[in-house]
């Protein structure tokens, strides 16, 4: 069950837009508006019956009594956009005495009766604090319930006046921190399907996704983060980040700190947009939670020379100038003995994953960080149009974001594997090789060791996404790849390749360790020599979707 909290100063408009039919002026179709609960006087004088306008104020105006008896007023600060020095700043204050929170479910979970909502909507109260189980003169409040939204989700809102019975304000501090924890009880306690308390992946705006479809592409925010998430992981340092971002066609610039032009502490990305139109910006932390500008460093070297690399990089690519460096380490073919190396890091990781408790959330965050960045990286390479595995990369970055990061200790060390993002970057996009089907089956052992720690944590909903995109996505993808084949035989070509087994069984079970050789031929082949040189006009996968 997903809160969403909003705060406004008109209990009038917002129960006249509740009860409201008319399709021109909602964002959803509403159909049959009724109360589900509220205060006692509300569901004295209501019962279950469709609410229209008459009702809807008179509810208003019941709800805002107390405030307009007691003259209280009610506000929090209001900011601005400062253009010029490109931040929030707070212009002073605004009315904000009415809360309004929606209590919405995914669409598989169908509906609820309005008795159930009414039960968990007494509950939710309760547990914020604005009844008089809290010990204090009770708010008034009314909880309505108007059909599902046109994604199909079943939801309610819930309107409260913070202006309690007495005159007294409510408070709202840690609001929404205690709606997600509140949540997760009444999940536990109705049989909902239980959400993550630890992981929580960004939401976007309804505007987005409409976008998206007019236009036919994928949603931005969701190309951006695959790239950005792909260009970090194959990096060693900053530098070669700001190199690896440019180079995958998105743009890319620096926020200073106040009044430098030297200190970077984050950043945004944007598509290059079409001929006339304008870039529409993301910052790293609104991509997700662990693509933010802090949580990258911790995965790159740091030292003063590295810093005033990124600097000048950084500076370079807010100029739209040519990259500083022209022979960065992603500028260089990687060795064929790598792709043994990091297929037997894979292999590690996988096997020591599953001795790890599953409550160590911050290392599973990082090993999940870590395989996510290996498949978007293949994806940004293969995909000409988001495919297996950018959705493989998709699901594992929500286990990557930690709701809290700070409320964890750090993680522990394990086999190291961010270098499998750096050569799938390297790999050729025409040519897939044994040594890819090797590395790939140990990513989708660690993949299905995420899926273990979900589903003994109790967690479905994130154990069955990332099953499901794995067994009916990702693994008709590997049964076209090559078959690993020992040292020195020849390399089978893809169409005469036996098919493995289904990849959900091999994660299941596992295979033999991988010995030094078994992985790639002996003598390498043309396909493996060969150079890639990206450039900034580089045409392939990932780019305009």
């Amino acid at each position: 069950m997903i809160p969403n909290i909003t705060r406004g100063s008109r209990m009038a408009g917002l129960m006249v837009y509740l009860v409201s039919t008319d399709a021109d002026k909602t964002k959803n179709s509403h159909t049959e508006p009724r109360l589900v609960a509220g205060d006692a006087a509300i569901m004295a004088w209501y019962d279950d019956g469709v609410l229209d306008h008459e009702d809807a104020v008179a509810i208003a105006k019941h709800l805002d009594q107390p405030r307009k008896a007691y003259g209280v007023e009610v506000k929090i600060k209001d900011f601005a956009w400062d253009a010029t020095n490109k931040e929030r700043v707070h212009v002073g204050y605004k009315d904000a005495s009415v809360w309004h929170c929606s209590l919405s479910l995914r669409a598989e979970e169908g509906a609820l009766t309005d008795q159930q909502w009414g039960d968990i909507a007494n509950d939710f109260v309760d547990a914020m604090g604005f009844t008089a189980t809290s010990g204090k003169a009770q708010c008034r409040w009314a909880a309505i319930n108007h059909g599902t939204s046109e994604n199909g989700n079943h939801h309610i809102h819930i309107a409260v006046s913070l202006v309690r019975e007495d005159g007294t304000k409510a408070s709202t501090h840690a609001d929404y921190k205690k709606a997600q924890q509140t949540c997760r009880q009444l999940e536990v306690k109705y049989g909902l399907e239980q959400l993550s308390a630890v992981y929580a992946t960004r939401g976007y705006d309804r505007a987005e996704k409409a976008t998206a479809v007019r236009d036919e592409r994928e949603m931005h925010r969701v190309s951006l983060a695959r790239k950005v998430r792909a260009s970090a992981s194959a990096s060693a340092t900053e530098a070669e980040f700001v190199r690896r971002a440019r180079d995958t066609g998105m743009l890319v610039r620096p926020r200073y700190a106040k009044n430098t032009t030297d200190v970077i502490v984050g950043y945004s990305v944007a598509e290059r947009p079409r001929p006339g139109e304008r870039p529409i910006w993301f910052g790293g932390g609104t991509l997700a939670t662990d693509l933010r500008l802090g949580a990258l460093r911790e995965n790159w070297m740091d030292t003063p020379q590295h810093a005033s690399q990124a600097a000048a990089e950084w500076n370079a690519a807010a100029r739209n100038k040519r990259t500083v460096s022209r022979t960065g380490r992603e500028k260089a073919t990687p060795p064929p003995e790598m792709w043994v190396e990091y297929t037997r890091n894979a292999t590690a990781l996988a096997e020591q994953l599953r001795a790890i408790s599953r409550d160590d959330h911050a290392t599973w965050a990082k090993a999940a960080r870590d395989v996510s960045g290996a498949f978007a990286a293949w994806s940004y390479r293969l995909e000409a149009t988001p495919g297996p595995l950018a959705a493989t990369a998709a699901e594992l970055s929500r286990t990557a974001q930690l709701r809290e990061p700070r409320e964890h200790s750090k993680p522990i060390s394990l086999p190291s594997i961010a270098g499998t993002a750096m050569l799938f970057m390297a790999a050729s996009s025409r040519n897939q090789t044994a040594a890819q089907t090797a590395l790939m089956v140990q990513l989708i052992n660690t993949a299905f060791a995420v899926y273990e720690m979900h589903a003994q944590a109790g967690r479905a909903r994130e154990a069955g996404r990332i099953r499901s995109v794995v067994e009916h996505q990702l693994a008709p993808f590997t049964a076209s790849m090559p078959k690993a084949v020992s040292a020195g035989a020849e390399q089978q070509p893809a169409s005469e390749a036996a098919v493995p087994p289904r990849a959900i069984d091999i994660a299941r079970r596992g295979i033999a360790p991988i010995r030094p050789g078994s992985a790639v031929p002996t003598t390498p082949t043309a396909s493996t020599v060969k150079t890639y040189q990206p450039s900034r006009n580089d045409s392939g996968p990932g780019l305009d979707r």
